[in-house]
């Protein structure tokens, strides 16, 4: 059984989801504020937060219907019967307490017990998330299920990821931080767009009315270069603004398979051959977010 809950935590998401930690953090750094048990605890929480909604995703689409044997990708959980619905909402609640307790943890070792704002307003954006990770899918105004997705994957996959992370050591916000935090989320945007155009066909027939589903294919594909060029363009903004070292640019390699994956995108007429899409986008987002991290934190001794 506990191989059927990591198979429905879709671990493969993972490096995705703490991308935008690794950016915020390694400004911070570049900036003299870093604390290993604050970042620590910060990728504890988002892969918390990720977990509880592939669990929540799995959950709604499953209940739903939405998964069925139209859906192109990779059989989830409660569609192949491995794990029941009641025994997924166990799953989910025992997340959400180990999730929480960890978030207390990284609100605590930031800001003290006498910080009642910043207390406050982490825990209520720590309830917020956990609330945005299961509501994608689970309930009957699901906004996954409204063309919404979108949105919430770049504001919490994007802005709060990176701004937060860096906010949790700096304690203050620049506005330039937001540049490379709508970097993040636009890639985070394209990994959930290339979801939405494989899955097109079978969402249409489950009423899940993705943004895709509402703008049609040739639109969506013009929608996933405008993610991945900005993306590219607001990080160099990013890095001509704050430049220190030649090391900054380093971040450049991670769109050498981004634009492969462009191209492959561009030729693309059969949905279905985007899945393998899917994991390279994610790792990508991942690798350049590595990268990025790296050249900030170098640029400091070139």
């Amino acid at each position: 059984m506990i191989k059927q809950y990591i198979g429905a935590a879709r671990l493969r998401t993972l490096p995705l989801s703490i991308s935008g930690i690794i950016v915020g953090s390694s400004i911070a750094a570049s900036q003299g504020y870093f604390n290993w048990i604050i970042f620590t605890l910060a990728l504890l929480t988002t892969v918390g937060f990720q977990i509880i909604s592939n669990f929540a995703n799995d959950y709604g689409d499953g209940v739903k219907g939405t998964d069925n044997n139209n859906r192109i990708g990779p059989k989830r959980a409660i569609q192949s019967g491995a794990i029941t619905p009641k025994q997924m909402m166990k799953a989910i609640k025992f997340s959400i307490a180990l999730t929480l307790i960890v978030a207390v943890l990284l609100i605590y070792f930031s800001f003290g017990k006498d910080d009642f704002l910043n207390l406050s307003i982490f825990f209520i954006l720590g309830i917020a998330s956990i609330a945005a990770a299961m509501k994608y899918t689970m309930g009957k105004k699901a906004y996954g299920y409204s063309g919404l997705g979108d949105l919430f994957v770049f504001l919490f996959f994007g802005l709060l990821s990176v701004c937060g992370s860096y906010y949790l050591y700096t304690k203050q916000l620049d506005l330039i931080i937001f540049l490379p935090a709508f970097s993040v989320g636009f890639l985070s945007i394209g990994v959930l767009n290339l979801n939405n155009m494989r899955d097109m066909e079978s969402d249409i027939i489950s009423g899940k009315n993705t943004l895709v589903v509402k703008i049609g294919s040739k639109l969506s594909k013009y929608y996933h270069y405008f993610l991945l060029l900005l993306s590219f363009l607001l990080t160099l903004l990013y890095i001509i603004i704050n430049y220190k070292s030649q090391i900054q640019f380093l971040f450049i390699l991670a769109y050498i398979p981004i634009v492969k994956h462009f191209i492959i995108v561009y030729k693309n007429t059969i949905p279905k051959l985007l899945d393998s899409e899917l994991k390279k986008l994610a790792i990508s987002t991942f690798v350049f977010s590595m990268l990025f991290g790296l050249g900030e934190i170098l640029s400091k001794n070139f």
